[in-house]
């Protein structure tokens, strides 16, 4: 995949895939796998290299879920515009897929699949083979500047003056998370000249920041089994996980609230917009999700009334480490920071099962595009043909990926969809040559 200078790079094709990342990969592989002259243009030195860093450099690649469940999970409106891309390439089909290009998956918690291996790099190698031997010309170190509509179809330019001519063009760049990886927002202009509506980005599944010192002391310490509620500044619950989270010396970090990040970067977004603070978020974490109200307080009065009435941080089930049950006390307002289950009276009893079932994480903000694992906003869904990926009032130009205004939670589910969009688009452009 050699890069060429500006003044070699003169090509003509049938499709120009703009962007060699995950969807880029695997549309380029589709249509010519079914007979298109397809030419790859990536910006950087390699392909895949998002690809490479996903999944701690293991790759969940996909989810056990099926196609309906798992479009269920990019809300209503991502949902209906998924249906037909991953009814089309459903999970289980992109397992089968890379099971055909030598990559062995396995199922690990959480509902997600990740090669055998372990390895990310496997799963970028098996792209790039595919694409190889479906006969795509792939060139690197090939930065776009812009594309315009040609009176056959496209040229898309280089930013030194080179240029792709092709009658259809898939737009695959990525979004703005991971700017080191070259995902810097390169597409938005692009469709923004086109006329076409655009959804401003923000991070999604990002680490939350917190600026309670009581919370950030408890860096370090990981909760497997919580259900993590994310709430605004009215109390309203703007969505639930049951997922890991984990303490850093910024807030907190895990599926559980990262899943939400998503609600906190949009008032972050507006605030700056508008000139002024954002509104507070709170992430209540439930830390004994498989026991009701009644269960727990049932199970302090008892240990109440056992001799020695054991200190509550041995009464619960689930082992929380001392520096949680301090903070917990603190925020139940009890007089010592793990008192004895038998001196609690009635309220603090109360207050403290409150806690329990809600303990509260104020949430101020996020770490931004740096440290998110996705982009959410884009091109706005209403632009996009569902059924073959082509951006309406453009003939011949497709869109697959993150640049589209979908963004779904940790799990495999963002590759999924880029894998799903990318399917129709690759199969649209060989079709309607």
């Amino acid at each position: 995949m050699p890069a060429l200078s500006d003044e070699q790079l003169r090509v003509t094709a049938d499709v120009c895939v703009v962007g060699a990342g995950a969807a880029g990969l695997w549309a380029a592989q589709v249509a010519a796998a079914a007979g298109c002259r397809v030419v790859l243009l990536e910006k950087t030195r390699r392909t895949g290299t998002k690809v490479l860093a996903s999944g701690g450099t293991k790759c969940n690649l996909t989810t056990t879920l099926g196609w309906q469940d798992a479009a269920a999970l990019f809300g209503t409106r991502g949902e209906r515009f998924l249906r037909r891309a991953f009814r089309t390439l459903p999970p289980d089909a992109v397992r089968d897929r890379f099971e055909e290009w030598g990559v062995r998956t396995e199922v690990a918690p959480l509902e997600k699949i990740f090669p055998s291996s372990g390895k990310a790099v496997h799963v970028r190698d098996a792209l790039e083979r595919a694409v190889d031997h479906a006969g795509v010309r792939t060139i690197t170190e090939a930065p776009v500047a812009d594309l315009e509509r040609t009176s056959d179809g496209w040229r898309v330019m280089t930013m030194g003056g080179g240029e792709v001519r092709a009658s259809r063009v898939v737009l695959s760049p990525g979004g703005m998370s991971y700017p080191s990886t070259g995902t810097t927002g390169d597409g938005y202009p692009w469709l923004e000249a086109l006329g076409c509506e655009m959804v401003e980005p923000v991070p999604a599944l990002v680490p939350l920041t917190s600026s309670d010192t009581s919370i950030t002391d408890l860096t370090g310490i990981a909760l497997q089994e919580v259900v993590a509620r994310l709430l605004d500044d009215r109390g309203k619950t703007l969505g639930a996980r049951e997922r890991p989270v984990l303490f850093t010396h910024h807030g907190v970090s895990g599926p559980g609230a990262m899943d939400h990040s998503v609600h906190v970067a949009r008032e972050v977004a507006s605030a700056r917009r508008e000139g002024r603070a954002p509104r507070a978020f709170r992430l209540s974490l439930d830390l004994l999700p498989n026991l009701d109200r009644d269960e727990v307080r049932a199970l302090l009065i008892d240990a109440a009334g056992r001799p020695g009435a054991p200190r509550i941080g041995r009464v619960l089930p689930a082992e929380l480490p001392k520096r949680l049950v301090a903070v917990i006390s603190a925020q139940a307002g009890l007089p010592e920071t793990d008192p004895r289950a038998g001196e609690l009276n009635k309220s603090q009893r109360h207050a403290l099962v409150e806690v329990l079932k809600g303990f509260s994480v104020p949430i101020d903000g996020t770490l931004g595009f740096d440290k998110a694992e996705v982009t959410a906003g884009g091109l706005a869904l209403r632009e996009v043909d569902p059924g073959t990926m082509a951006v309406k009032r453009h003939p011949g130009l497709y869109a697959c990926g993150e640049i589209l205004d979908l963004a779904g939670p940790i799990g495999g589910l963002n590759f999924q969809s880029a894998f799903a969009t990318a399917e129709l688009a690759g199969r649209a452009v060989a079709e309607n040559g």
